[in-house]
Protein backbone atom coordinates (compact mmCIF):
# COMPACT_ATOMS: atom_id res chain seq x y z
CA UNK A 1 0.00 0.00 0.00
CA UNK A 2 1.91 2.71 -1.40
CA UNK A 3 2.08 6.00 0.84
CA UNK A 4 0.48 4.54 3.00
CA UNK A 5 1.25 6.09 5.96
CA UNK A 6 2.73 9.63 4.94
CA UNK A 7 3.87 11.25 8.75
CA UNK A 8 5.83 13.91 9.81
CA UNK A 9 6.26 16.10 12.91
CA UNK A 10 6.98 18.63 15.14
CA UNK A 11 8.76 20.38 18.32
CA UNK A 12 7.01 22.51 21.27
CA UNK A 13 8.18 22.38 25.15
CA UNK A 14 6.19 19.29 25.48
CA UNK A 15 8.60 17.31 23.12
CA UNK A 16 11.11 17.99 24.72
CA UNK A 17 9.69 15.77 27.13
CA UNK A 18 9.56 12.15 27.77
CA UNK A 19 7.25 10.05 26.02
CA UNK A 20 5.51 8.73 29.16
CA UNK A 21 5.83 10.00 32.88
CA UNK A 22 9.19 9.35 34.17
CA UNK A 23 8.86 5.76 35.68
CA UNK A 24 9.97 2.57 35.20
CA UNK A 25 7.21 1.84 32.98
CA UNK A 26 4.18 3.83 31.24
CA UNK A 27 0.87 1.86 30.51
CA UNK A 28 -0.61 3.17 27.30
CA UNK A 29 -4.42 1.98 26.42
CA UNK A 30 -5.26 0.79 23.03
CA UNK A 31 -8.11 -0.90 20.74
CA UNK A 32 -6.72 -3.85 20.74
CA UNK A 33 -4.38 -4.28 24.16
CA UNK A 34 -2.89 -2.34 27.02
CA UNK A 35 0.74 -1.64 26.09
CA UNK A 36 3.83 -1.06 28.17
CA UNK A 37 6.71 0.65 27.43
CA UNK A 38 9.84 0.26 29.40
CA UNK A 39 12.61 2.60 30.80
CA UNK A 40 15.07 0.65 28.43
CA UNK A 41 12.76 0.82 25.59
CA UNK A 42 12.03 4.57 26.00
CA UNK A 43 16.13 5.03 25.96
CA UNK A 44 15.94 3.48 22.61
CA UNK A 45 13.96 5.79 20.98
CA UNK A 46 15.75 8.58 19.48
CA UNK A 47 14.77 12.21 19.16
CA UNK A 48 13.17 13.47 22.06
CA UNK A 49 15.02 16.66 22.22
CA UNK A 50 15.05 19.17 18.92
CA UNK A 51 17.95 18.32 16.86
CA UNK A 52 17.33 20.88 13.98
CA UNK A 53 17.38 24.63 13.66
CA UNK A 54 14.78 25.20 11.54
CA UNK A 55 11.10 26.49 11.60
CA UNK A 56 12.34 30.18 13.92
CA UNK A 57 11.28 32.71 10.87
CA UNK A 58 7.27 34.40 11.73
CA UNK A 59 6.51 32.74 7.91
CA UNK A 60 7.32 29.49 9.06
CA UNK A 61 4.02 28.56 10.60
CA UNK A 62 2.44 28.59 7.24
CA UNK A 63 4.59 28.65 4.39
CA UNK A 64 3.46 24.65 3.47
CA UNK A 65 -0.27 26.11 3.46
CA UNK A 66 0.62 29.34 1.36
CA UNK A 67 2.24 27.64 -1.00
CA UNK A 68 -0.65 24.62 -1.44
CA UNK A 69 -2.78 27.71 -2.02
CA UNK A 70 -0.57 28.74 -4.84
CA UNK A 71 1.09 31.71 -3.17
CA UNK A 72 4.59 32.90 -4.24
CA UNK A 73 6.80 32.64 -0.79
CA UNK A 74 9.94 33.36 0.84
CA UNK A 75 11.64 30.13 0.19
CA UNK A 76 10.46 26.41 -1.11
CA UNK A 77 8.69 24.53 1.15
CA UNK A 78 9.37 20.84 2.42
CA UNK A 79 8.30 17.81 3.74
CA UNK A 80 8.34 13.92 2.95
CA UNK A 81 6.24 11.81 2.35
CA UNK A 82 7.04 8.31 5.45
CA UNK A 83 9.06 11.19 6.94
CA UNK A 84 8.21 9.18 9.51
CA UNK A 85 9.10 5.28 9.33
CA UNK A 86 11.13 2.71 9.71
CA UNK A 87 14.38 4.32 8.46
CA UNK A 88 14.34 6.00 11.48
CA UNK A 89 15.64 3.83 14.51
CA UNK A 90 13.32 5.87 17.41
CA UNK A 91 10.35 4.39 14.89
CA UNK A 92 11.58 1.12 14.44
CA UNK A 93 11.11 1.19 18.57
CA UNK A 94 7.44 0.93 18.21
CA UNK A 95 7.25 -0.87 14.94
CA UNK A 96 9.62 -3.73 15.66
CA UNK A 97 7.22 -4.26 18.78
CA UNK A 98 3.70 -3.16 18.40
CA UNK A 99 1.26 -4.03 15.68
CA UNK A 100 0.25 -1.32 12.82
CA UNK A 101 -3.31 -0.61 13.83
CA UNK A 102 -2.20 -0.31 17.70
CA UNK A 103 0.40 1.87 16.44
CA UNK A 104 -1.91 4.25 14.59
CA UNK A 105 -5.29 3.70 16.76
CA UNK A 106 -3.48 4.35 19.90
CA UNK A 107 -3.66 8.09 20.61
CA UNK A 108 -0.80 8.58 22.51
CA UNK A 109 1.75 6.10 20.54
CA UNK A 110 0.56 7.76 17.14
CA UNK A 111 1.11 11.49 18.15
CA UNK A 112 4.92 10.17 19.15
CA UNK A 113 5.27 8.44 15.89
CA UNK A 114 4.32 11.53 14.60
CA UNK A 115 6.67 14.06 15.99
CA UNK A 116 9.35 12.39 15.59
CA UNK A 117 11.09 13.42 12.78
CA UNK A 118 10.20 17.18 13.16
CA UNK A 119 11.89 17.34 16.14
CA UNK A 120 15.00 15.50 13.91
CA UNK A 121 14.70 17.62 10.85
CA UNK A 122 12.29 20.66 10.98
CA UNK A 123 10.09 20.27 7.96
CA UNK A 124 7.21 22.69 7.23
CA UNK A 125 4.57 19.95 7.96
CA UNK A 126 3.31 17.12 10.33
CA UNK A 127 1.30 14.49 9.62
CA UNK A 128 -0.44 12.32 11.91
CA UNK A 129 0.79 8.36 11.80
CA UNK A 130 -2.25 6.76 10.12
CA UNK A 131 -3.36 5.01 6.95
CA UNK A 132 -5.28 5.12 4.34
CA UNK A 133 -7.62 2.56 4.87
CA UNK A 134 -8.07 3.79 8.86
CA UNK A 135 -11.83 4.41 8.00
CA UNK A 136 -13.27 1.87 5.82
CA UNK A 137 -14.45 0.75 9.14
CA UNK A 138 -17.19 2.93 8.99
CA UNK A 139 -18.89 1.37 6.05
CA UNK A 140 -18.27 -1.64 7.62
CA UNK A 141 -15.32 -2.84 5.96
CA UNK A 142 -13.23 -4.77 7.77
CA UNK A 143 -9.48 -5.16 7.58
CA UNK A 144 -5.78 -5.78 9.21
CA UNK A 145 -2.68 -5.49 8.69
CA UNK A 146 -0.62 -8.45 8.28
CA UNK A 147 3.49 -8.87 9.25
CA UNK A 148 5.34 -9.86 6.14
CA UNK A 149 1.55 -9.47 4.12
CA UNK A 150 0.53 -5.97 4.24
CA UNK A 151 -3.01 -4.81 4.65
CA UNK A 152 -5.66 -7.67 4.58
CA UNK A 153 -9.13 -7.13 3.59
CA UNK A 154 -11.72 -9.06 4.92
CA UNK A 155 -15.14 -7.78 3.80
CA UNK A 156 -16.46 -8.99 0.13
CA UNK A 157 -17.21 -6.74 -2.34
CA UNK A 158 -18.47 -8.88 -5.46
CA UNK A 159 -21.58 -7.44 -6.60
CA UNK A 160 -24.29 -4.81 -6.12
CA UNK A 161 -25.54 -6.61 -3.06
CA UNK A 162 -22.49 -6.11 -1.26
CA UNK A 163 -22.46 -2.74 -2.05
CA UNK A 164 -26.02 -2.22 -0.58
CA UNK A 165 -25.51 -3.71 2.47
CA UNK A 166 -22.79 -1.67 3.49
CA UNK A 167 -22.92 1.15 6.14
CA UNK A 168 -23.28 5.05 4.58
CA UNK A 169 -21.54 7.86 5.55
CA UNK A 170 -23.07 11.00 4.55
CA UNK A 171 -23.54 14.43 5.96
CA UNK A 172 -26.25 13.63 8.17
CA UNK A 173 -24.29 11.39 10.50
CA UNK A 174 -20.53 11.61 9.48
CA UNK A 175 -19.38 13.64 12.89
CA UNK A 176 -21.32 10.81 14.74
CA UNK A 177 -19.81 8.05 13.07
CA UNK A 178 -16.38 9.09 12.48
CA UNK A 179 -16.17 10.18 16.81
CA UNK A 180 -17.88 6.74 17.58
CA UNK A 181 -16.29 4.50 15.36
CA UNK A 182 -12.77 6.38 14.93
CA UNK A 183 -12.47 8.07 18.33
CA UNK A 184 -8.41 8.42 18.31
CA UNK A 185 -8.77 10.45 14.88
CA UNK A 186 -9.81 13.80 17.25
CA UNK A 187 -7.04 12.87 19.92
CA UNK A 188 -4.65 12.48 17.51
CA UNK A 189 -4.74 15.66 15.55
CA UNK A 190 -6.14 17.90 18.45
CA UNK A 191 -3.10 17.27 19.94
CA UNK A 192 -0.98 17.70 16.71
CA UNK A 193 -2.74 21.10 16.20
CA UNK A 194 -1.37 22.39 19.05
CA UNK A 195 1.88 20.77 18.84
CA UNK A 196 2.28 22.41 15.33
CA UNK A 197 0.93 25.86 16.85
CA UNK A 198 3.45 25.65 19.09
CA UNK A 199 6.14 24.39 16.97
CA UNK A 200 5.75 27.10 14.36
CA UNK A 201 4.49 25.05 11.53
CA UNK A 202 1.68 23.12 9.76
CA UNK A 203 -0.65 20.38 10.06
CA UNK A 204 -1.19 18.07 7.10
CA UNK A 205 -3.82 15.41 7.01
CA UNK A 206 -3.89 12.58 4.52
CA UNK A 207 -7.03 10.34 2.82
CA UNK A 208 -6.71 7.68 0.19
CA UNK A 209 -8.84 8.40 -3.23
CA UNK A 210 -11.83 6.60 -4.13
CA UNK A 211 -10.40 4.30 -6.94
CA UNK A 212 -7.72 3.30 -4.49
CA UNK A 213 -9.84 2.33 -1.63
CA UNK A 214 -12.54 0.62 -3.40
CA UNK A 215 -10.21 -0.98 -5.66
CA UNK A 216 -7.60 -2.60 -2.24
CA UNK A 217 -10.93 -3.86 -0.92
CA UNK A 218 -12.27 -5.39 -4.27
CA UNK A 219 -9.22 -7.60 -4.81
CA UNK A 220 -8.69 -8.02 -0.80
CA UNK A 221 -5.40 -7.34 -0.63
CA UNK A 222 -2.16 -5.97 -2.85
CA UNK A 223 -2.43 -6.37 -6.51
CA UNK A 224 -0.08 -6.78 -9.52
CA UNK A 225 -2.78 -6.45 -12.17
CA UNK A 226 -5.92 -5.54 -10.10
CA UNK A 227 -8.36 -7.97 -12.47
CA UNK A 228 -11.19 -7.96 -10.63
CA UNK A 229 -11.55 -4.45 -9.79
CA UNK A 230 -11.21 -4.14 -13.65
CA UNK A 231 -13.65 -7.21 -14.65
CA UNK A 232 -16.56 -4.55 -12.51
CA UNK A 233 -14.90 -1.55 -15.11
CA UNK A 234 -15.92 -3.74 -18.27
CA UNK A 235 -19.13 -5.19 -16.76
CA UNK A 236 -20.00 -1.28 -16.03
CA UNK A 237 -19.35 -0.33 -19.66
CA UNK A 238 -21.39 -3.22 -20.75
CA UNK A 239 -24.03 -1.83 -19.05
CA UNK A 240 -24.30 -5.49 -16.93
CA UNK A 241 -22.90 -4.83 -13.42
CA UNK A 242 -23.01 -1.22 -11.71
CA UNK A 243 -20.49 -2.98 -8.58
CA UNK A 244 -17.95 0.00 -9.24
CA UNK A 245 -19.37 2.72 -9.77
CA UNK A 246 -21.98 2.22 -6.87
CA UNK A 247 -19.11 1.21 -4.35
CA UNK A 248 -17.14 4.18 -5.75
CA UNK A 249 -19.48 6.82 -5.04
CA UNK A 250 -20.34 5.25 -1.69
CA UNK A 251 -16.49 5.53 -1.04
CA UNK A 252 -15.99 8.94 -2.51
CA UNK A 253 -18.84 10.23 -0.28
CA UNK A 254 -17.51 8.78 3.05
CA UNK A 255 -14.02 9.96 2.13
CA UNK A 256 -14.92 13.52 1.54
CA UNK A 257 -16.63 13.79 4.88
CA UNK A 258 -13.78 12.12 6.39
CA UNK A 259 -10.82 15.08 5.29
CA UNK A 260 -13.69 17.27 6.30
CA UNK A 261 -13.42 15.35 10.02
CA UNK A 262 -9.76 15.85 9.83
CA UNK A 263 -10.29 19.81 9.18
CA UNK A 264 -12.44 20.20 11.86
CA UNK A 265 -9.97 18.07 14.17
CA UNK A 266 -7.73 20.53 13.09
CA UNK A 267 -5.56 19.35 10.20
CA UNK A 268 -4.72 22.80 8.11
CA UNK A 269 -4.35 21.08 4.31
CA UNK A 270 -5.48 17.95 3.30
CA UNK A 271 -3.61 15.47 0.45
CA UNK A 272 -5.71 12.98 -1.32
CA UNK A 273 -3.12 10.30 -2.77
CA UNK A 274 -4.23 8.04 -5.67
CA UNK A 275 -1.78 5.14 -4.68
CA UNK A 276 -3.05 2.69 -7.86
CA UNK A 277 -3.32 5.38 -10.42
CA UNK A 278 -0.53 3.12 -11.94
CA UNK A 279 -2.89 0.55 -11.88
CA UNK A 280 -5.43 2.72 -14.59
CA UNK A 281 -4.75 3.10 -18.12
CA UNK A 282 -5.94 7.23 -19.21
CA UNK A 283 -9.28 6.10 -19.92
CA UNK A 284 -9.96 4.37 -16.68
CA UNK A 285 -8.40 7.30 -14.72
CA UNK A 286 -10.56 9.38 -16.83
CA UNK A 287 -13.96 7.30 -16.39
CA UNK A 288 -13.52 6.04 -12.87
CA UNK A 289 -10.85 7.40 -10.83
CA UNK A 290 -10.95 11.12 -11.71
CA UNK A 291 -14.55 11.63 -11.36
CA UNK A 292 -15.24 9.91 -8.26
CA UNK A 293 -12.09 12.06 -6.53
CA UNK A 294 -13.58 14.90 -7.83
CA UNK A 295 -16.36 14.53 -6.01
CA UNK A 296 -14.37 14.07 -2.20
CA UNK A 297 -12.83 17.37 -3.55
CA UNK A 298 -16.25 18.79 -3.85
CA UNK A 299 -17.35 17.84 -0.39
CA UNK A 300 -14.22 19.29 0.57
CA UNK A 301 -13.89 22.77 -0.66
CA UNK A 302 -18.17 23.18 0.24
CA UNK A 303 -17.57 23.06 3.63
CA UNK A 304 -14.25 24.42 4.09
CA UNK A 305 -13.47 26.35 0.30
CA UNK A 306 -10.19 28.03 2.28
CA UNK A 307 -8.38 24.54 2.91
CA UNK A 308 -5.89 23.67 0.25
CA UNK A 309 -6.12 20.29 -0.78
CA UNK A 310 -3.53 18.60 -2.79
CA UNK A 311 -3.95 15.71 -5.38
CA UNK A 312 -1.40 12.84 -5.95
CA UNK A 313 -1.77 10.46 -8.83
CA UNK A 314 1.44 7.39 -7.67
CA UNK A 315 2.05 6.30 -11.08
CA UNK A 316 -0.21 9.09 -12.82
CA UNK A 317 2.52 10.74 -14.70
CA UNK A 318 1.15 9.36 -17.94
CA UNK A 319 -1.69 11.58 -18.12
CA UNK A 320 -1.26 14.37 -16.32
CA UNK A 321 -2.99 16.41 -18.80
CA UNK A 322 -5.91 14.93 -17.24
CA UNK A 323 -5.62 16.20 -13.87
CA UNK A 324 -5.51 20.07 -14.68
CA UNK A 325 -9.37 20.22 -13.80
CA UNK A 326 -9.35 17.78 -10.64
CA UNK A 327 -10.72 20.95 -8.26
CA UNK A 328 -7.66 20.57 -6.70
CA UNK A 329 -5.07 23.16 -5.19
CA UNK A 330 -2.22 21.45 -5.99
CA UNK A 331 -1.02 18.51 -7.99
CA UNK A 332 1.90 16.15 -6.48
CA UNK A 333 3.96 14.55 -9.23
CA UNK A 334 5.56 10.90 -8.93
CA UNK A 335 9.70 10.84 -9.55
CA UNK A 336 8.99 9.22 -12.98
CA UNK A 337 8.42 12.90 -14.68
CA UNK A 338 10.73 15.82 -14.92
CA UNK A 339 9.60 18.87 -12.60
CA UNK A 340 9.67 20.85 -15.70
CA UNK A 341 8.06 19.13 -17.86
CA UNK A 342 5.38 18.48 -15.38
CA UNK A 343 5.29 21.87 -14.86
CA UNK A 344 4.32 22.91 -19.30
CA UNK A 345 1.92 20.35 -18.99
CA UNK A 346 -0.05 21.14 -15.95
CA UNK A 347 0.51 24.55 -16.78
CA UNK A 348 1.62 28.10 -15.30
CA UNK A 349 -1.36 28.39 -12.77
CA UNK A 350 -1.45 25.23 -11.06
CA UNK A 351 0.95 24.83 -8.09
CA UNK A 352 2.77 21.58 -7.99
CA UNK A 353 4.25 19.39 -5.43
CA UNK A 354 7.57 16.87 -5.54
CA UNK A 355 9.22 15.26 -7.06
CA UNK A 356 12.79 13.35 -6.02
CA UNK A 357 13.63 10.11 -6.83
CA UNK A 358 13.66 8.89 -3.22
CA UNK A 359 16.63 6.67 -3.85
CA UNK A 360 18.86 9.72 -4.48
CA UNK A 361 18.22 9.87 -0.49
CA UNK A 362 21.20 6.56 -0.45
CA UNK A 363 23.78 9.10 -2.66
CA UNK A 364 26.54 11.60 -0.88
CA UNK A 365 25.73 14.55 0.60
CA UNK A 366 26.34 16.32 -2.65
CA UNK A 367 24.35 14.34 -5.13
CA UNK A 368 21.22 15.40 -2.35
CA UNK A 369 21.95 18.90 -2.24
CA UNK A 370 22.41 18.89 -5.79
CA UNK A 371 18.88 17.10 -6.41
CA UNK A 372 17.53 19.75 -4.00
CA UNK A 373 18.52 22.73 -5.94
CA UNK A 374 17.68 20.83 -9.12
CA UNK A 375 14.60 20.03 -8.54
CA UNK A 376 13.11 23.57 -7.23
CA UNK A 377 15.29 25.17 -10.01
CA UNK A 378 13.17 23.10 -12.64
CA UNK A 379 10.04 23.97 -10.92
CA UNK A 380 10.00 28.06 -11.48
CA UNK A 381 13.31 28.50 -8.46
CA UNK A 382 12.77 29.22 -4.67
CA UNK A 383 9.19 29.73 -3.30
CA UNK A 384 7.36 29.38 -7.23
CA UNK A 385 4.20 27.89 -5.88
CA UNK A 386 6.06 24.73 -5.34
CA UNK A 387 6.41 22.57 -2.64
CA UNK A 388 9.39 20.13 -2.24
CA UNK A 389 8.66 16.33 -1.64
CA UNK A 390 9.58 12.90 -2.70
CA UNK A 391 8.18 11.81 -6.02
CA UNK A 392 7.26 8.70 -3.40
CA UNK A 393 7.63 7.92 -0.18
CA UNK A 394 11.51 7.90 2.23
CA UNK A 395 12.48 4.11 1.96
CA UNK A 396 13.13 2.24 4.25
CA UNK A 397 16.85 1.38 4.93
CA UNK A 398 17.46 5.32 4.05
CA UNK A 399 20.01 6.82 6.32
CA UNK A 400 18.62 9.13 8.70
CA UNK A 401 21.47 11.68 7.84
CA UNK A 402 20.20 11.94 4.15
CA UNK A 403 16.96 13.15 5.52
CA UNK A 404 18.52 16.28 7.25
CA UNK A 405 20.92 17.17 4.24
CA UNK A 406 17.97 17.28 2.40
CA UNK A 407 15.73 19.59 4.54
CA UNK A 408 18.65 21.13 5.19
CA UNK A 409 19.26 22.10 1.70
CA UNK A 410 16.09 22.99 1.14
CA UNK A 411 15.08 25.66 3.75
CA UNK A 412 18.46 27.55 2.95
CA UNK A 413 18.61 27.38 -0.89
CA UNK A 414 17.90 31.00 -2.25
CA UNK A 415 18.35 30.16 -6.80
CA UNK A 416 21.17 29.93 -9.09
CA UNK A 417 23.36 32.29 -8.31
CA UNK A 418 23.69 35.40 -11.37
Amino acid sequence: MKFASALVVFLSASQVTSFAPASSKSTTTSLFSTTTTTTDEKKAMRGKQLEHTHCTAPGDRDILIRAAKGEITERTPVWLCRQAGRYMEAFRAYSTKYPFRQRSETSEMAIELSLQCHRAYGMDGIIMFSDILTPLPTLGIDFDVVAGVGPVISTKIENEMDVTTLDTVDETNAKEIFDEKLPFIRDILGTLSKEAEDANTSLIGFIGAPFTLAAYTIEGKSSKHCLDTKKLMMADERNEDKTLPLFLDKVATMIGHYACHQIDCGAQVIQLFESWAHQCSPRQFELYAKPASQKVISIIKEKHPDTPVIYFANGGASYLELQRDMGCDMIAVDWSIDIGEARKILGPDIPISGNIDPTILFGSKEQIEQSVRDCIDKAGGPGNRHLLNLGHGVMQGTPEEAVGWLIDEAKRYTGKKE
